[in-house]
């Protein structure tokens, strides 16, 4: 994927049109009767198929980080997302479908519209507004529903829904019991530890199978740090934590017991212990404090 020379993607808003009608991805959804409960449209521009889907008895949010900023509060059954990453760098469209799954109850789905039709990936001057915007092509790891010459639609749900039971995908998923997704991209996922050292204390999970993490690939390792990043934000929001232990056993002599590479976000709380200096160096907890 080319970015041209242009480091950030400050004009992306700009690419939203002005329409009179409901968007083709929206139609395609309302008749197949898809748009189901509260409904959130993540990244609707001018907010038009938020308008006319509500004239018609729909209850959608709008949500847009230029033009309706107000971030929502509430999990929603349904969320549209449509013609958003085509305009987004790769760290973008990781942080929109972050979002989007956050955002989403264990049990709806989500649909992702992306453009076939794009000709020219990079940056390039916008005819209308004269900034230079961005565009390419994607591809996700998600269901297909409906493509043609120039969109393709995709149905996402909760790793942890879609695939709960799976133990060749991960021992993490495996028995019926449900796991509580907190967030996921295209290469990870996280959800609430089984076993918690603290409340909130979660694992982030790469979604290709292999026990020792320095057998990840460098963007396998990067998608889960940038999650890192995700994860504490919603734990802040929740629980308000005073503090963080991230970690991530590798090999049993270093305590892991569970073949399938995660790291532990922890929040840590004001006198959570009788003395926390040392934070992770305990460990070993005889040579925690070296101050002693």
């Amino acid at each position: 994927m080319r970015s041209g020379t242009i480091q950030n993607n400050t004009y992306s808003h700009l690419t939203a049109k002005e329409r009179d009608t409901i968007s083709f991805p929206a139609r395609i959804i309302k008749e197949r009767q898809l748009l189901k409960g509260a409904i959130l449209d993540f990244g609707c521009g001018l907010g038009k198929d938020v308008e006319l889907l509500n004239s018609i008895g729909h209850n959608v949010t709008a949500y847009d980080p230029f033009y309706f900023p107000d971030y929502p509060k509430k999990l929603f059954d349904t969320i549209i997302c449509f013609y958003v990453l085509n305009v987004l760098l790769p760290n973008e469209q990781e942080h929109v479908l972050m979002n989007v799954s956050s955002l989403l109850k264990s049990n709806g789905k989500a649909y992702f519209a992306v453009r076939r039709d794009i000709q020219y990936e990079g940056f390039r001057l916008h005819k209308l507004h004269q900034k230079q915007t961005y565009q390419c092509n994607v591809l996700l790891p998600f269901k297909s529903i409906f493509k043609n010459e120039s969109c393709e639609i995709y149905e996402y749900q909760h790793y942890t829904a879609l695939h709960q039971g799976n133990e060749q995908l991960s021992p993490f998923l495996k028995g019926n019991e449900e796991r509580e997704l907190v967030t996921e991209s295209t290469e990870a996922f996280t959800i609430y530890d089984k076993y918690p050292v603290n409340p909130g204390h979660c694992l982030i999970i790469p979604k290709r199978i292999t026990a020792n993490y320095f057998d990840l690939t460098v963007a396998e390792q990067q998608a889960c740090w940038s999650m890192v990043n995700k994860v504490q934000n919603i734990l802040q929001e929740q629980y308000n934590p005073d503090g963080f232990n991230i970690g991530v056993n590798v090999e049993e002599a270093a305590g892991q017991t569970i073949p399938h590479v995660h790291l532990h976000v922890i929040p840590r709380y004001n006198h959570d212990m009788e003395d926390p200096r040392g934070g992770v160096r305990n460990v070993i907890p005889s040579r925690g404090n070296y101050l002693k």
